[in-house]
């Protein structure tokens, strides 16, 4: 799918005269306000959309479009808290259904990838007692011990503001801990929603908006970098979005510690919002896009592909996003179990390579701090060259 360039778009005299000034910002590197970001949402079509992403990303990566090979931890799927959208976790009453992994589970899921090329474990899950700051910080340094080239994802503040208040101790205190104990970086997840008035709705009990960015600030202050999220799609209104969007480049302006922005489908099967439906595959691109023209001081826009399927992340990449995530290797169940299009979500580097090749773009392989650790663009694989017999045609 091809979107019309910013240039094309701006000869076009039917633009509306609010539309054609802020395809004029976007073109001339001024920043959307809240305002903007809103009319977007309400009125601008899909291609106006994509026009204005896709200059941003085109100016920030080319065709450049990265991904890395990665695998997933989840510790558990039983968790303290009741979240409304979420499909994965088993309530306490109810933890025979879950699993529970204890340490040594968990490294033997880390050795089980000895010798073969990932660069990151991803680590998240459920919140529970037993996984607290000495099980966290003694996982991470026996990680470290192990493979110590291998870059540690782990844990989103509804975790960290759980076991540091646990613990006793602050955000920063708690922050430090884990770098001493060898975390890289975090994740984004956990950001759902700020606004109050649909947080409580949808994940009342965890941390707040405002916490959520606290640790993320504080994870800056250290030097270090962080993702971040925002699930749409449930009950909130585009002014949420925007209000969203606003904070977390106003974080961002501060400390500039973030390095991507993920947009995360709600998915309707299995959890307590099972009646709403879900956005459109046009709804998502439109997302996609205001997220990456808003977002002007945010490096990367990632379509986490086991979430909306490989053929709507290859269409994302004409809509401003510029990152497919990993390989991942069936390794999580957390958006499987919601519904998602990959049930189990597992990619060779090959098959990602080629779904970028196949839109036109030029596929890098990534560390998870956006070092390039190969360019595909020109690798062959060894199924390229195999002959695959002679194509019957008809006799005329």
């Amino acid at each position: 799918m091809t979107t019309p360039s910013l240039t094309t778009l701006l000869r076009d005299s039917r633009l509306a005269p609010h539309l054609r000034a802020a395809a004029l910002k976007v073109k001339n590197g001024e920043r959307i306000t809240p305002e903007e970001g809103l009319m977007l949402y309400d009125e601008a079509p899909l291609g106006y959309l994509g026009a204005l992403a896709n200059h941003v990303r085109e100016q920030k990566h080319g065709d450049r479009t990265y991904f890395n090979r990665n695998f997933h931890v989840e510790p558990t799927n039983v968790c303290l808290y009741t979240c409304s959208f979420c499909s994965y976790s088993r309530r306490i009453k109810k933890r025979e259904d879950g699993w529970e992994y204890s340490l040594e589970d968990i490294l033997d899921i880390v050795k089980q990838y000895d010798g073969k090329p990932v660069t990151e474990v991803h680590i998240v899950g459920g919140v529970l007692p037993q996984y607290d700051v000495p099980f966290y910080t003694e996982l991470f340094r026996r990680i470290k011990a192990h493979r110590p080239e291998l870059h540690v994802k782990a844990l989103t503040p509804v975790e960290y503001h759980y076991i540091f208040k646990k613990a006793k101790i602050s955000y920063e205190e708690g922050m430090r801990l884990m770098k001493e104990a060898g975390l890289d970086s975090m994740p984004g997840g956990g950001a759902e929603i700020f606004a109050p008035e649909i947080r409580d709705q949808i994940a009342g009990g965890k941390c707040s908006g405002e916490q959520w960015l606290r640790i993320h600030e504080i994870w800056h202050e250290l030097g270090m970098r962080s993702n971040a999220t925002m699930l749409y799609g449930h009950i909130e209104e585009y002014r949420h979005r925007v209000d969203h969007l606003e904070q977390l480049r106003a974080l961002q302006d501060k400390t500039g510690g973030f390095q991507t922005f993920i947009p995360l489908k709600f998915r309707n099967e299995n959890n307590e919002l099972s009646h709403l439906p879900e956005t459109s595959v046009v709804e998502d691109l439109r997302n996609y896009a205001i997220g990456r023209i808003y977002l002007d001081n945010f490096d990367h826009v990632k379509a986490y592909w086991p979430m909306i399927g490989r053929t709507t992340a290859q269409l994302s990449l004409a809509f401003g996003v510029d990152d497919l995530d990993g390989t991942i290797d069936d390794t999580t169940r957390i958006y499987s179990m919601a519904g998602a299009e990959e049930k189990h979500p597992a990619l060779s580097t090959e098959d990602l390579v080629k779904m970028i090749r196949s839109v036109g773009r030029q596929p890098i392989e990534r560390d998870t701090l956006y070092g390039v650790v190969e360019d595909f663009t020109d690798v062959e694989f060894a199924g390229d060259k195999e002959f695959r017999g002679y194509t019957s045609l008809p006799v005329v």
